[in-house]
């Protein structure tokens, strides 16, 4: 992420109207792994929770943020399509709580921004086909790390260790997400 964008996120004028750094982070990621490119002036508007009215004092500063936003997502397709992709340092494992609250936050803004493509999601990769399993799994690893108490009691339901599979997810995560995008690029290479 741009120096620029981390300092207009932690404008404390700013800060409670934005999305977090990560749940920023995550959104971004969900739209540069969508199918099919969107256009930033249809989905800006949700890094402030979809109100009309931007909460910049100025066009210049609404304008320097959208520019390091787009920024961040040709960063993130670029590093998705090229299978490089990694988790933002701050968003690990934590001991006591499972993930630490960069990594919730993330994966919150992945799951908000599945949502708003998640049409194109289900048009290219159908339910009951081979590539809506992988979407799927892609969801559920990243609902997992959202909700990692959830997980871990579902893990221990169902008999697994619940931590080193809790890990194998986290750490299976960024291969998934490239994965996907690259599945999806291809879908959508050869049908238009």
């Amino acid at each position: 992420m741009s120096a620029q964008l981390s300092v207009i996120l932690q404008n404390s004028e700013l800060s409670q109207h934005l999305l977090s750094e990560h749940q920023t982070r995550g959104f971004v990621t969900a739209m540069a792994a969508a199918p099919y490119l969107l256009d930033p002036a249809e989905w800006l508007a949700y890094l402030w929770g979809g109100e009309e009215t931007s909460p910049f004092t100025s066009h210049e500063a609404l304008e320097e943020y959208a520019n390091a936003i787009v920024e961040l997502w040709n960063e993130s397709r670029q590093t998705l399509l090229s299978n490089t992709w990694q988790w933002p340092e701050a968003c690990q494992l934590d001991d006591k709580e499972l993930v630490t609250e960069a990594t919730r936050e993330f994966a919150e803004g992945v799951l908000q921004g599945w949502q708003l493509a998640r049409d194109d999601w289900e048009t290219i990769m159908p339910e009951n086909s081979q590539d809506n399993a992988l979407l799927g799994g892609v969801l559920l690893s990243i609902s997992l790390l959202y909700d990692p108490e959830s997980a871990m009691a579902a893990l221990t339901e169902q008999g697994a260790e619940g931590l080193a599979q809790f890990e194998e997810v986290y750490h299976a995560v960024p291969q998934m997400l490239c994965g996907l995008t690259q599945r999806a690029q291809q879908l959508t290479d050869e049908n238009p």
